[in-house]
């Protein structure tokens, strides 16, 4: 049994993976820009997720840019038949380092047929579309036109499932009226929780939920009571966090991101944590209701 096999399985468009997964993010250079520091390194994190049973990356040309994709295909091509990729178009590096809009129908078709190019794949498994109204999270604006365009790459057998990242409920809804949906990934975690409700929505219509930033934007005081709870437990504030996210829905899957073989093992050990209905009660607690949406 793999350190992963407890958390259980949902399915992600036409396949199904374990619900502790991969995120490629951290193995490019500072600011997720540039090369890893140690290129070895990141292709044996990358070697060591799969032989622990991890079947579901999440990567994205525009990590360095192309750094992580280039980074799976030296480590894992040919790949294993479970293994899902998924990666995001939409955006572009500038040279100075910025996350940039990159909605246009041409900017989009070249981003997919470069995450083909650098995986060495012939169709990508998932595609999200990033949207990017603004960089900071969620903001309202028109997917319609970007969203036709991969519904048509999709159409000519370069996707075969599309998702979306950054996104509202009302920008979802908008989505699912143009082509299926098959997952959506937002920042959420115990202390940002707008997305309470649209998990559960998407839970009822069987759609994965892929929350980023799983410790992102504590408080002090928010990460002074998670480490105490990880203390308690004999586990670290981020084995704690993961728990508490797989504890909140079942369409619920995570990518949790690192350099480091030895942080990898504790991200997947985090689906044998078990967490008492005190603990649980104590983390919902983190966050005051007022916050929650």
């Amino acid at each position: 049994m793999t350190m992963i096999a407890s958390a259980g399985t949902f399915a992600l468009g036409h396949r199904t993976v374990k619900r502790i997964g991969y995120g490629a993010m951290q193995l490019a250079g500072p600011g997720v820009f540039g090369p890893p520091k140690d290129r070895r390194a990141a292709v044996a994190v990358l070697r060591e997720a799969v032989a622990q049973g991890v079947d579901h990356i999440d990567t994205s040309d525009f990590y360095g840019p192309h750094v992580t994709n280039q980074l799976i295909r030296e480590a894992l091509h040919p790949y294993p038949d479970d293994l899902v990729i998924v990666t995001k178009v939409g955006a572009r590096r500038g040279p100075d380092a910025s996350w940039n809009p990159a909605f246009a129908a041409d900017e989009l078709v070249q981003a997919v047929h470069d995450n083909l190019r650098h995986l060495g794949l012939d169709v990508l498994d998932v595609v999200n579309l990033r949207l990017m109204f603004d960089v900071h999270g969620p903001a309202e604006g028109a997917i319609e036109a970007p969203l036709t365009v991969l519904a048509d790459l999709q159409r000519q057998g370069l996707i075969r499932s599309i998702g979306l990242s950054n996104a509202t409920r009302r920008q979802v809804a908008d989505a699912r009226r143009i082509t299926d949906i098959v997952c959506v990934q937002n920042q959420f975690n115990l202390a940002h929780r707008d997305d309470d409700a649209l998990i559960d929505e998407l839970a009822g219509a069987g759609t994965a939920y892929v929350p980023f930033f799983p410790l992102g934007g504590f408080s002090p005081l928010q990460s002074e009571t998670l480490s105490a709870v990880a203390g308690r437990l004999g586990a670290t504030p981020m084995q704690v966090a993961l728990a508490w996210l797989l504890r909140r829905a079942p369409n619920v899957l995570l990518i949790p991101g690192t350099s480091s073989i030895e942080h990898l093992r504790q991200n997947l050990a985090s689906a044998r944590l078990t967490l008492p209905d005190d603990v649980l009660a104590e983390l919902d607690a983190i966050t005051p209701a007022s916050e929650g949406a």
